[in-house]
């Protein structure tokens, strides 16, 4: 996985052991490594990061824990910045931090 900030990557991976912690930071990674395959191929973040998040979900991720891989990726991932803009973007908010997506609705 090519990252910007490999201390960060560390950091994270040291603070999360827990079963729960640790299926997220497995999954971030997976998902990393699938859609750098794709970039590699020419496809860019928009035209695969649902499908490539998809595949990487061997482990039944929960939305929060989809949202803490956006967060941890967006910050220490190579290409970060475009997948939390088109995590952003899906979710309608066009700038700021990353959406959490496990919040509710009420209406």
């Amino acid at each position: 996985m090519s990252l910007r900030d490999a201390e960060g990557w560390k950091k994270c991976c040291e603070a999360n052991t827990d079963s729960y912690g640790k299926a997220a930071i497995t999954y971030a990674e997976r998902w990393a490594r699938l859609m750098e395959g794709r970039i590699e191929k020419g496809n860019n973040i928009a035209d695969m990061a649902d499908e490539c998040s998809h595949l990487a979900n061997s482990e039944g991720i929960s939305g929060f824990m989809y949202g803490c891989a956006v967060d941890i990726l967006s910050q220490v991932w190579k290409h970060g910045e475009e997948l939390r803009k088109w995590h952003n973007l899906k979710r309608a908010n066009k700038s700021g931090g990353v959406l959490n997506p496990a919040l509710l609705t009420v209406g």
